[in-house]
């Protein structure tokens, strides 16, 4: 298993892990298919146990059974099963993402994601409090700057030591071509300045580990 591994190093919130570069290039010359976000009703999954259920596939049962999951509802996430076991599931939405990538808004995302108790306690946070801010209606500069702000004044916890999540669902859908991607694990890393952390993937692709880095 460690040797079948590639290695991306990504951005922070950015948890599509596919060909980036083609990606980025071809949406500097088209217009942004996603350019606002969609009604709300088109992000939310109206049968809550089936988001329980989605949450869950994103880890081994053995894990995802016990642990508190958590689904999307118009005023933000809310806990539908508390857990015993520290882990945390969700399914997040297309703004999980970094800001200024093109399907920041693309409604039909959904990534199954369990956080490990670190993840949980000093990542996930982050994540929430961005879905807060976009039910709130902010813009992306906004949404930027609040979550910065509360770096700041340290209202968000610094990621701790271990943090890593589980994306091993057969459901997921990363983005338009990230359909039913590869499980993976995301193991959370410092970085630099104003953002908390990097996403190291761990997909089984390829024997030769490569290591990319987005700034």
């Amino acid at each position: 298993m460690r040797n079948n591994f590639q290695i991306i190093a990504v951005a922070f919130f950015f948890q599509i892990v596919f060909s980036g570069a083609n990606w980025r290039a071809q949406a500097q010359v088209e217009k942004a298919p996603y350019p606002a976000m969609s009604a709300l009703d088109q992000y939310l999954i109206q049968d809550k146990e089936s988001e329980v259920e989605l949450a869950r596939s994103g880890a081994p049962r053995s894990i995802s059974d016990a642990a508190e999951v958590m689904v999307l509802g118009r005023q933000g996430y809310t806990t539908a099963v508390k857990g015993t076991n520290g882990f945390l599931c969700l399914v997040e939405r297309s703004w999980g993402a970094a800001t200024d990538i093109p399907e920041f808004w693309n409604s039909k995302v959904r990534s199954p994601i369990c956080f490990n108790p670190p993840a949980a306690r000093s990542f996930a946070p982050i994540y929430l409090l961005k879905t807060k801010l976009v039910l709130g209606g902010k813009s992306k500069a906004e949404i930027v700057q609040a979550t910065a702000l509360a770096l700041d004044k340290k209202e968000l916890h610094p990621l701790e030591p271990g943090a890593m999540c589980y994306m091993l669902s057969k459901r997921q859908y990363l983005s338009d071509a990230g359909k039913s991607w590869h499980p993976h694990l995301m193991f959370f890393v410092p970085a630099t300045r104003r953002k908390t952390g990097a996403r190291i993937c761990l997909v089984r692709r390829s024997s030769r580990p490569m290591t990319r880095k987005r700034a």
